[in-house]
């Protein structure tokens, strides 16, 4: 710890307190001046502080983004064993739920916040819970915590650091104390003038000697002062190519400088792209070379590595890329650029969005993107990176950061490409999509129209493209609570698809879909059963009766049913659906649990509450063996179960199973959980209503 640079840092994070760590200079210093250590200081309150009592919980969070903050809380909730419902954002609400509400010690750290604003709604609070916030400004904590500055070592700070990092040779650390007061107590400095020295066969005295040599050449060059960090990095860039020669430590520095700080997957830094772009032979051996450059920086202070993480990563301060990018030819960034793009979509994994790594990857290529900037456009198109990055934010349920990602990928690709670029068209699309599922349905309106408009022009009003924007538009039209205005367009979408591609054609059963959908939220039950019917038959006829897209087709038709008072219909509708996944899946699979659930609604509307009451049993029991006792879908059926009990008159059953489910609910959930919530309030309803008898 720093007790002179930065006393009493445990004293003042006491229960309840937050305490925002920024450079002791003023942000609008060069770069060099600025790094003091606040994230190895906020790293050692979290590792190494002795909390009295202890602590249940702490969090490390990258605060760049507010898509890294979502990410990051996400995977806290998962440590505490908080349900994933809803995706990233809803996990993170319940985690911010759970700070607030927990009497449980905690510790959260908040690492590199830049904007206030990417922490609404989701700052840490709570009696029992201290939080430490680093930023390079103090205007990045909105005026709401109180600021310590963190100033540079003192000397007797850096020559402990020093005799800490060099070993007990007397030579090695002969001169220490004139590093010590060269290096003017930079941290950077320090790790990078401490890995040359334990790396080569210099001293502390002759890396002093080096060093004021290089110093006094460069002030020379500037006419005046330099920060110490300003020429360490330098000597140490140079140390790197000698401990690897020719493996490329120049060129893979210049990359990682354009991708996060805080964090690079090592998968990224070996992959095939980047050894390609350093001169490496295929395969192994070209696997081999990037490994020991990444090593070689390692050893020369210029890259942390952290092989302990899951993933690995290496880290790079802020100052230091940018050092790094001004000191780079732009024929080379461009390269690393290219290259840095390549090896981010190699490393990407399939079907994981909730994962760490893809976290981390969504941060690198947001960083490139902010970065390389229209590099990324270079090849006449948008590059498949930026699309990956965009789905696997939907993917991952991260609906604010995914309107903004689409928002400016479609500015920039009309800007660069032209409006009716395919690019362009494509990410209109998806900006649509994920306005839709940000609950943003106005925005997803004009936007949808505007796509509508774009593919009507360039493919004609009969192509499959245009149908599926027309779809589209009816749909968030509907979402926008405009029924009859989605009514009308998706009626002549639908006739256009017949006309254009037959009755029993995907895009028209889509469109005749949609076109229930819209007739269901316009009040017009009946109809919308007529037009499921017919999709639903025209699905069976192309697909057989247990493709997924057909079941799901039932289960709407279903839905419909209930909605025009065919109870019974609906009951039957439910059961053939619920048989056909029982077939397919197995009797324990999540989706034949929920099938049973509305089958047991349906029954219980259709007044037969002792089939309504089988299920929801079999349900119950099925869902907490498979999902467990905590999980919102068993709470909810355990809700449900009691419910059909009292109407039965089994009502001192119906409060064992409802005092037993909110007990579950208070164990894997935030306290205030909505779904807890819910509980409590049938147990009350329940309890009040045989009081009153």
């Amino acid at each position: 710890m720093r007790p002179e640079s930065v006393p009493g840092l445990g004293q003042v994070l006491t229960p309840g307190s937050a305490v925002l760590l920024v450079p002791a200079q003023p942000s609008k210093v060069p770069a060099w001046q600025a790094t003091t250590g606040k994230t190895e200081v906020a790293a050692y309150a979290a590792q190494s502080l002795r909390w009295p009592g202890g602590l249940s919980l702490v969090a490390w969070v990258s605060a760049a983004s507010r898509a890294a903050v979502l990410s990051g809380y996400a995977e806290a909730a998962s440590r505490l064993g908080l349900d994933d419902a809803g995706g990233a954002e809803a996990a993170a609400a319940r985690f911010a739920s759970w700070l607030r509400s927990t009497p449980r010690p905690w510790l959260v750290v908040l690492d590199g916040l830049r904007d206030p604003a990417d922490l609404d709604g989701l700052w840490p609070e709570g009696a029992s819970g201290r939080l430490l916030v680093t930023a390079a400004d103090p205007e990045a904590g909105g005026g709401r915590l109180p600021v310590l500055p963190v100033g540079c070592l003192t000397p007797r700070e850096a020559v402990s650091y020093l005799s800490d990092r060099l070993s007990t040779d007397p030579d090695d650390r002969s001169g220490q104390l004139d590093l010590a007061l060269a290096l003017n107590g930079e941290p950077a400095a320090l790790t990078h003038a401490s890995a040359v020295i334990e790396t080569s066969s210099l001293t502390c005295r002759t890396y002093y000697e080096v060093f004021s040599r290089h110093r006094d050449r460069l002030e020379l060059d500037t006419g005046g002062a330099v920060p110490a960090a300003a020429v360490t990095w330098a000597l140490s860039a140079q140390h790197a190519e000698a401990l690897e020669p020719g493996s490329g430590t120049w060129p893979l520095l210049v990359l990682a400088a354009l991708l996060p700080p805080h964090g690079i997957p090592l998968a990224v830094l070996t992959a095939p792209a980047v050894c390609q772009y350093l001169g490496a032979e295929g395969g192994r051996a070209g696997a081999e070379q990037a490994q020991a450059a990444v090593w070689a920086l390692g050893g020369a202070g210029l890259l942390d590595v952290d092989l302990a993480g899951a993933p690995p990563v290496a880290r790079m301060s802020t100052a230091l890329q940018a050092s790094v990018l001004v000191a780079a030819d732009p024929e080379l960034a461009r390269q690393a650029a290219e290259a840095a793009a390549g090896a981010l979509l190699e490393a990407w994994p399939k079907d994981q969005p909730s994962t760490t790594l893809s976290a981390l990857l969504r941060s690198c290529a947001e960083s490139l993107l902010q970065s390389a900037g229209d590099a990324l456009w270079a090849g006449g198109d948008c590059h498949r990176l930026l699309l990956t990055a965009g789905q696997s934010l939907d993917a991952a349920g991260l609906a604010g950061p995914a309107v903004a990602w689409w928002q400016r990928l479609t500015r920039d690709s009309a800007r660069l490409l032209g409006e009716r670029h395919p690019d362009t068209v494509v990410a209109a699309g998806m900006l649509t999509e994920a306005l839709l599922a940000a609950g943003q349905a106005a925005g997803a309106v004009k936007w949808a129209e505007w796509l509508l408009e774009a593919r009507a022009e360039v493919l004609g009003p009969e192509h499959r493209g245009t149908i599926a924007a027309r779809i589209g538009f009816g749909r968030a039209l509907t979402a926008a609570g405009r029924p009859q205005e989605a009514v009308a367009v998706l009626e002549e979408t639908a006739r256009v698809s017949e006309r254009a591609w037959g009755r029993d054609d995907d895009a028209t059963a889509a469109a005749a879909e949609e076109h229930a959908v819209a007739l269901l939220a316009a009040g017009q039950p009946r109809d919308a059963v007529r037009l499921l019917k017919r999709a639903l038959a025209a699905l069976e006829k192309a697909r057989g009766r247990e493709d997924a897209d057909v079941l799901a087709a039932g289960d709407r038709l279903a839905g419909a049913f209930l909605a025009a008072g065919q109870f019974r219909d609906a009951a039957a509708q439910y059961d053939k659906a619920l048989a056909r996944r029982e077939r397919a899946l197995g009797p324990d699979h999540p989706e034949v649990l929920a099938a049973r659930r509305r089958l047991a609604r349906a029954c219980s509307a259709a007044g037969r509450l002792p089939a309504a009451l089988q299920h929801y049993q079999q349900a119950a029991a099925s869902s907490r063996q498979v999902l467990g006792a905590g999980h919102p879908d068993t709470l909810a059926c355990q809700g449900e179960l009691a419910g059909t009990l009292y109407e039965l008159g089994h009502a001192g059953d119906a409060v064992t199973i409802l005092r037993t489910a909110i007990d579950a609910a208070q164990d894997a959930s935030a306290p205030g959980d909505p779904v807890a919530r819910a509980l409590q309030d049938q147990l009350d309803a329940m309890t009040n209503a045989m009081a009153a008898r």
